[in-house]
């Protein structure tokens, strides 16, 4: 199989598009399809979900795909590959055999396990305390790959890289070794590219008048040939667009430091090289890989207690005064150390002499946590009421009161490999040990910090928004939040790794950053920089209580920031 394997996904989380994979089946001309189910958050859902009596640990939305789908899959030899399988991938092994059953289809099933480690958590580091509700191991993608290679049309995982959709199947079809690196990479940097679906081919792309199709985004294909290069593409038909410029947002998203550390193989991002070979095709080369580190990143969810919010609408004048004297009056009924925490947060969005009341209007937005789900729940959200004839003029709330619900905690541990069997079940049943890689890294990856050009020109400027420059794509890496930042010329990359310091994020992200830890790194050869804001999401998205607990649009946030910009660089 010496042509490039053409690998399409058709889900980019739990609750994406259904008949992405219908599409991509019957218009994508693919080898594969492959999705991507599983976020921090999603694991944590499907803890709550297999607890509940007759409850199931797997993305139940993969089999309404499967019933769509499996036929022409059958009928064409397109292989299925998915980490759907969540907290219990044999069960979602056994699911799809009844669905291919009841379509009396001849189908070979094969699963991959070993990622959840719940029964033995000794080997975990930092130590686990308590009983997590979720513990999980990303395994790699050589379980897939030996699944396929014994014949199966359907693989389903549990806790895997995302990439490992890609690389499994790339490797298999290619018969790469467990030691070649830089293909290897090369797979890993094409399933992060299309393990998002649409944000690759235009969906959340920040410049907005390059999309000339603005039909829901197609979802992506990588075509990956044996040496790891790929080309980045969609079905033929579909809307949306990919370009150098859609290939780079989704690259970005969600990374920390170029060393790209995985189950498989350290992925160095900044060895990247992406160019336009034609109408929607971007090809991925040049990506250099070494081994992987000598222990396996573990997801831990827990349960953290319970949460309630309620906002407040304050309208018209004497915004802030309202504001406080609402907290106050608030905290005189109920006792705020009662909580185990208080998050206050006015947000403005009112403006003076507004033309329309609802642009008159900001929001006291109050969240209380606690372990007694009694002191969250109906005992403070009633309290709040209270203020209806006796609080702020113009008072009232944008939901009725509300009963507390559980958060969860995230928590990134390590464990070493030997504590970890990754096994794989083919087909007929035999179980069978998935080795590890042959060598591992002996000392952490070296980054070579940004190379600060471009602030010394003496050049006129204009203080304009960053965006009228620069791209974002940001996301949350568990308690982190990465902003990846692009230019659209090496003049305006030169200029941006220059400006865009620690302490200069920290300025124009505002007070919320003042005292974190922020990173700023340098991937050159995409014309980018990647900013990582340390602690800005607390325990994660379950547990964080800013309002954008994902920090989808921190990075949209920061292009609207106002800056000095030299006029060379403007359009």
């Amino acid at each position: 199989m010496s042509r490039p394997v053409r690998i399409g996904n058709i889900s980019g989380f739990y609750g994406d598009r259904i008949d992405a994979a219908r599409e991509m089946v019957e218009q994508g001309a693919v080898d594969v399809v492959c999705g991507d189910y599983l976020a921090e958050l999603t694991m944590l859902i499907l803890a709550k979900a297999q607890a509940r009596d007759g409850g199931v640990g797997y993305a139940r939305t993969f089999l309404t795909q499967v019933e769509q789908i499996l036929p022409a899959c059958v009928e064409r030899g397109i292989r299925i590959v998915a980490n759907a399988g969540g907290l219990d991938p044999a069960g979602l092994a056994d699911a799809v055999r009844a669905v291919a059953d009841e379509q009396g289809l001849g189908v070979r099933v094969a699963h991959v396990e070993g990622d959840d480690l719940r029964g033995d958590l000794a080997a975990i580091t930092p130590p686990v305390g308590g009983t997590p509700v979720s513990a999980n191991a990303y395994l790699g993608g050589w379980g897939i790959a030996q699944a396929l290679a014994a014949g199966a049309d359907v693989v389903v995982t549990g806790r895997v890289t995302d990439a490992s959709l890609v690389l499994g199947p790339a490797a298999w079809w290619h018969g790469w070794a467990h030691d070649d690196w830089d293909p290897l990479a090369g797979a890993v940097v094409a399933g992060h590219v299309i393990e998002c679906g649409p944000q690759a081919t235009g969906g959340n792309y920040p410049f907005l008048d390059e999309i000339t199709d603005r039909r829901y985004p197609g979802f992506p294909i990588a075509e990956v040939a044996a040496d790891g290069s790929s080309v980045i593409t969609k079905p033929e038909g579909t809307g949306g667009l990919v370009s150098v410029g859609t290939v780079t947002a989704q690259l970005l998203y969600e990374l920390g430091p170029p060393a790209y550390l995985g189950p498989d193989v350290t992925t160095h991002f900044d060895t990247i090289r992406l160019e336009q070979t034609g109408a929607h095709r971007v090809a991925v080369t040049g990506v250099r890989g070494s081994p992987p580190p000598d222990t396996l990143k573990v997801a831990l969810n827990d349960v953290g207690g319970y949460r309630n919010t309620m906002t407040l609408v304050l309208t018209g004048l004497d915004i802030e005064a309202k504001a406080a004297h609402a907290e106050e009056l608030l905290f005189g009924i109920l006792d705020r150390d009662s909580f185990d925490e208080v998050d206050v947060r006015l947000l403005r969005f009112d403006h003076p002499d507004a033309a329309a009341n609802p642009e008159a209007t900001a929001h006291l937005r109050i969240t209380v946590k606690s372990a007694d789900r009694r002191v969250a729940g109906r005992a403070f959200s009633n309290a709040t009421m209270q203020l209806a004839l006796g609080g702020y003029a113009g008072f009232h709330t944008t939901t009725p009161p509300t009963d507390a619900s559980l958060f969860g905690i995230y928590r990134p541990a390590a464990v070493p490999r030997s504590a970890v069997t990754h096994t794989v079940v083919l087909p007929d049943g035999e179980r069978c040990t998935v080795a590890d890689p042959p060598e591992f890294a002996t000392e952490k990856p070296q980054v070579t910090p940004p190379v600060r050009r471009g602030e010394q020109s003496k050049g006129p400027s204009r203080t304009v928004p960053l965006g009228t420059v620069a791209g974002t794509r940001s996301g949350d890496k568990g308690g982190d939040a990465n902003i990846g930042v692009w230019a659209r010329d090496d003049a305006g990359h030169a200029w941006l790794a220059g400006f865009l310091t620690p302490q200069r994020v920290r300025a124009l992200l505002g007070p919320e950053t003042a005292d974190l830890d922020v990173e700023v790194f340098d991937l050159p050869n995409l014309r980018a920089v990647n900013v990582v804001v340390h602690g800005l999401l607390g325990d994660g998205v379950a547990s964080a209580t800013r309002p954008d607990p994902q920090a989808k649009g921190l990075g949209e946030y920061l292009r609207s920031r106002l800056v000095e910009i030299p006029e060379e660089l403007l359009p």
